[in-house]
């Protein structure tokens, strides 16, 4: 029996099947795509474009659902074509519904909120950034309950202490700010203040950065503070920075 006539034996169902798991794993795909684009060119609110990511990612699951289908009856009528579909199907649509719902499952975890610092007693001051935080949805007041949330959450996020002196640990944590790719809005020496901020991929979400350098005993301080402009939670994005950042901050 040749391919033709295999794939004429494969019951219709299969191929129906197979081609809308595929089709509404696309579409969810782009979907998402477009929720954080359009909220990026001021189509919609950022809210709008999460409930898109929601709806979309619920409907990857029966996309999901329906390639696992299609690829499970092309693997019995020996369908290769049909069963590629299906496969691939299942990818696009496991992307698709992951990846918010990781997001969602990292939301649960941790605690609603959106402002994060090495220093929870004195958090670094931001002075450059208050300008372009004009109407952000977030103040800029660090509170007790923030603080003793965060320090649950988060009891790894403390000060970096450097055995250098301040301007040289000042030059290098500009170095480090600049190559994770942060807009930097300040750079001050004389106050070992530098203020940044750093745009997320999808939404373009902005959080802003501020950094303090101070001297401590013949070495180093640094603090690092990172706060959301929108959103009741960060989803542990600014804890994750801030990791990031004194790790190669410590490369260096």
């Amino acid at each position: 029996m040749n391919a033709e006539s295999v794939a004429r034996a494969v019951p219709r169902t299969a191929h129906i099947v197979a081609w809308l798991g595929l089709s509404l794993g696309i579409a969810c795909a782009l979907a998402e795509l477009i929720a954080g684009i359009g909220h990026r060119l001021g189509w919609w609110d950022y809210r709008l474009g999460i409930g898109i990511l929601a709806v979309s990612a619920w409907v990857a699951l029966g996309a999901l659902l329906a390639s696992l289908i299609g690829a499970t009856l092309a693997l019995r009528n020996s369908a290769q074509r049909l069963l590629g579909i299906g496969v691939a199907g299942f990818v696009v649509a496991a992307l698709a519904a992951g990846l918010p719902g990781y997001s969602y499952y990292v939301a649960r975890h941790v605690p609603p909120i959106h402002d994060i610092s090495t220093d929870t007693d004195d958090p670094p001051r931001f002075v450059a950034a208050l300008a372009a935080r004009n109407g952000a949805q977030n103040g800029v007041d660090y509170g007790a309950d923030t603080a003793a949330q965060q320090k649950r959450a988060y009891p790894d996020i403390r000060p970096a202490l450097i055995d250098i002196p301040p301007g040289t640990a000042f030059a290098r944590a500009l170095a480090a700010a600049r190559s994770r790719g942060w807009q930097i809005l300040a750079s001050v020496p004389a106050e070992g203040r530098i203020e940044a901020v750093d745009t997320s991929l999808l939404f373009g979400f902005k959080d802003d950065i501020v950094i303090r350098v101070a001297a401590n005993g013949e070495g180093s301080r640094v603090d690092v503070r990172s706060l959301s402009r929108v959103g009741r939670s960060d989803i542990g994005a600014n804890a994750r920075r801030i990791r990031a950042f004194l790790g190669e901050l410590g490369a260096r």
